[in-house]
């Protein structure tokens, strides 16, 4: 069994930072030095802030890496302590890194969206939330630096020349249309400039992991195959998702998608596997892949790992499914001990393990809790402050949270996903996980905030 773990980005792993509370400035902030580093011997401590890199201003961490490439480099560096701003040279042995970390991977502001997406989530947001909610990002640097899709609608003649020089592969791009009236109708009047964008992007040899999102009337049926057959006659787009229209209760445009109509989700997967087979003949890849919303609104077997090709749009809910349920059986088999371990300690414990999932995941998770040893419960939320169809363990709310379970909850350990909090420890509602854990044990429960992936949730009852 292929061990999926260890095919997912790096960047795909961390917690979604849904609206940080940090702002951007001039000139990166150093978050963190290494002792003995060059940067310490050099002087330089958390807190402080590199304007510049070899006269360079440092905007984004692609200056960085560009322009640090030697083993010298000198910098401009602001010390809020006395205000002061000096020049500093770090020097450096071959192969050794800066010891340096900094507080973002953009430090002059996010590019954000000049676009009026029809399908756009921020557009279908409640108007009491806090006002980072609503920033519209679509930085083409976060969308290297980080898997960030992007439109391209916004990028300058100089931002192109930016990524060619520098080869900033690859790109993940949001495409949604190939058709002039058909994007401009989802994306706004911008559309024209992203494709011809992304078509300069191609022809120099930038690698492409393209989106589409499927808006049922608008870009299915005849559109989608203009789009994929666009797709196939470009390489150098590696990997292509097409995910499903979210909507919520506030949305003024949708009040339907394919997760209301399980005929036309099994209609959609049809139109696109003969793509997929070509794809594999020429490739060896499958290529076009479906969000594993499609199969759940279609009551489908999730595809094997194969066909992800090691999951390069896995946080886009491309094989996050597969990936956890080969990861719960190869857990099961060779981890029993461990989790035999685990029930004993509930068992003395006189605890009851219950795992909070949104609805959408609920039977893939219970396939590790649910199951012996461990022998627990999942208890799938409900998301009534969305709406719509969210469905996602990502979106879930401690309102409704709060709301759903019991209000006694003596003998349970509740363990809560790490993935609904952002870097901040906020909810899209804006609680805090702090406030949930003490509500939860205010309640008579044990609380255990974890990833809730099978290898991360043993290590995390493990801890206890």
């Amino acid at each position: 069994m292929p061990d999926s773990r260890h095919t997912i980005p790096a960047y795909a792993q961390s917690n979604a930072d849904y609206a940080p509370s940090r702002e951007s400035g001039r000139g990166a902030w150093v978050t963190s030095v290494r002792d003995e580093s060059p940067a310490w011997a050099a002087g330089i401590v958390a807190g402080m802030c590199v304007l510049t890199v070899n006269g360079k201003p440092l905007t984004d961490m692609i200056v960085w890496l560009w322009e640090t490439g030697d083993e010298t480099v000198d910098l401009e560096v602001f010390d809020p302590r006395d205000r002061t701003t000096s020049p500093c040279t770090l020097e450096r042995e071959v192969g050794e890194d800066w010891g340096i970390s900094f507080c973002d991977a953009v430090f002059d502001g996010m590019r954000t969206c000049v676009n009026a997406c029809t399908f756009c989530f921020m557009g279908m947001l409640p108007k009491h939330l806090r006002t980072t909610l609503y920033i519209r990002d679509d930085d083409y640097r976060l969308s290297f630096l980080q898997g960030n899709f992007v439109t391209l609608t916004n990028l300058t003649d100089d931002d192109v020349a930016n990524v060619i020089d520098k080869h900033l592969s690859p790109m993940n791009v949001s495409l949604h249309a190939v058709t002039p009236e058909v994007r401009r109708r989802l994306i706004g009047r911008n559309a024209q400039r992203g494709l011809d964008v992304l078509e300069q992007f191609i022809a120099a040899g930038i690698e492409i992991h393209a989106q589409i999102v499927l808006c049922p009337g608008i870009n299915d049926g005849e559109e989608l195959d203009r789009t994929l057959s666009f797709c196939e006659k470009h390489p150098q787009v590696t990997s292509l998702a097409v995910v499903p229209l979210g909507y919520t209760k506030y949305a003024r445009n949708f009040h339907s998608s394919f997760s209301d109509d399980p005929d036309a989700a099994r209609a959609v997967i049809a139109q696109v596997e003969p793509y997929q087979k070509r794809a594999r003949k020429r490739y060896g890849r499958t290529v076009f892949q479906l969000s594993d919303e499609f199969y759940l609104d279609a009551v489908l077997p999730i595809p094997q790992a194969d066909a992800y090709d090691g999951y390069p749009q896995y946080y886009d809910g491309i094989g996050m499914l597969r990936s956890y349920l080969d990861d719960a059986a190869e857990c099961l088999e060779n981890e029993v001990e461990r989790l035999e371990s685990i029930r004993r300690s509930l068992d003395v414990g006189n605890l009851d393990l219950i795992v909070l999932s949104g609805k959408a995941a609920a039977r893939t998770v219970a396939s590790f809790v649910e199951q012996e040893p461990l022998s627990g419960h999942v208890f799938p939320v409900r998301n009534d402050f969305f709406g719509g169809n969210v469905d996602v363990t990502g979106l879930m709310c401690v309102c409704d949270i709060l709301a759903q379970l019991p209000e006694r909850l003596d003998g349970k350990l509740i363990v809560v996903p790490n993935v609904m909090f952002n870097a901040d420890g906020l909810t899209l509602d804006s609680s805090s996980q702090l406030e949930l854990e003490q509500q939860l044990t205010a309640r008579g429960a044990r609380v255990l905030v974890s990833s809730t992936l099978p290898y991360d949730l043993l290590e995390g009852l493990e801890a206890l």
